[in-house]
């Protein structure tokens, strides 16, 4: 289901923003003070955001549109050194948990789209954008830590990954330089 007020994209950005301007110093990102956020500045980050991840009819529902919105707004912003990528969800899980493996451990959020899950175990998480903050692997499982709605779950990759239908998600890689 599309998220109601059809803003997870753009809070999957804002997110994402503030979290390389905090984290990796990235000046120009985030307009306000990354060190020390605030609500009501979050808030108006938000509405800056919005007009480039502006959900369409039927929502923000493919990487390229996100891609599109998340580059208009970085060229907007003067910032070049950072670039985006789409792996569908098509991949392979392995392909999925590499990604995740390498942005997690070079200390960068991924952005997640989960479309429809056969699962209702994720039924919460379909037609949603989400960012991957963290993994562990444990017992031959790769499990992934998915922040939405305020908080975070743990959600086992391959699972969420298999979602049993063929228009799929996937997920954003970043790459600053």
């Amino acid at each position: 289901m599309v998220d109601e007020q059809g803003r997870c994209a753009a809070v999957t950005a804002c997110d994402l923003c503030l979290y390389l301007a905090r984290e990796k110093q990235i000046s120009g990102l985030y307009p306000f003070d990354a060190s020390h956020p605030r609500k009501e500045d979050y808030l108006r980050f938000s509405n800056i955001m919005k007009p480039y991840l502006r959900p369409r009819r039927s929502g923000i529902d493919t990487l390229e549109i996100y891609l599109s919105g998340l580059s208009a707004y970085l060229a907007d912003a003067g910032i070049s050194c950072i670039k985006g990528t789409g792996l569908s969800g098509t991949a392979p899980w392995q392909e999925a948990a590499d990604l995740i493996r390498r942005q997690i451990d070079r200390g960068i959020l991924v952005p997640c789209l989960l479309l429809l899950h056969k699962s209702s175990v994720f039924k919460d998480f379909q037609w949603h954008w989400f960012n991957l903050a963290g993994y562990e692997e444990f017992d031959g499982e790769f499990y992934v830590k998915a922040i939405t709605y305020g908080t975070f779950f743990w959600m086992n990759l391959k699972e969420l990954w298999d979602t049993g239908y063929s228009k799929k998600g996937g997920l954003i890689e970043i790459t600053i330089g």
